[in-house]
């Protein structure tokens, strides 16, 4: 087993980078999209809606470049294997945080689009919403469960602390 560890951290190590490559392209496509939208080639209706693509892409890039950053902190830098109650609080909620902001500016990117463009995908922009909330509120209470199992066993937070420490 310990022989195909180095391998995992390897594949961990490709999939942080092919976040991070996905991030810094959907960067470009959002500064080429904002670009066409400081162009005045359209009306300022187009302009404003291209400017709004640009910010749901960077949301993206956003969820990318933190991915990138989560696996490789956890899988690479720390080699830690997720088992300990605080270690998949921690990892979760690294994830969750960034995929609840991302849903959230995707949902505010979707209403305003809907409001000029076309009001009947405003229930579809709602429940990306109402989706966002969910998630955070599932969240939340993950985490407050997940408490009591951190006091029966305290010294995964030590470790948790001890980690972090190398980081720095």
């Amino acid at each position: 087993m310990k022989a195909v560890i180095p391998l995992f951290t390897a594949a961990y190590a490709i999939v942080a980078l092919l976040f991070g490559v996905s991030a810094v392209a959907l960067m470009a496509f959002a500064i080429y999209e904002l670009w066409g939208a400081l162009l005045p080639q359209s009306g300022v209706t187009d302009r404003a809606a291209q400017a709004i693509e640009s910010i749901g892409m960077l949301a993206v890039a956003l969820v990318a470049l933190e991915m990138a950053q989560t696996v490789v902190e956890e899988e690479v830098v720390r080699r830690v294997h997720v088992s300990a109650p605080t270690r998949v609080r921690r990892y979760l909620s690294r994830f969750l945080v960034v995929v609840v902001v991302a849903l959230g500016i995707e949902s505010l990117v979707a209403v305003v689009q809907a409001l000029h463009q076309a009001p009947e995908r405003l229930p579809h922009a709602a429940s990306v919403a109402v989706g966002a909330a969910a998630l955070l509120a599932a969240w939340g209470l993950f985490v407050r469960l997940n408490r009591a199992v951190e006091e029966l066993e305290p010294e995964g937070i030590d470790e948790a602390r001890e980690e972090d420490e190398k980081l720095k």
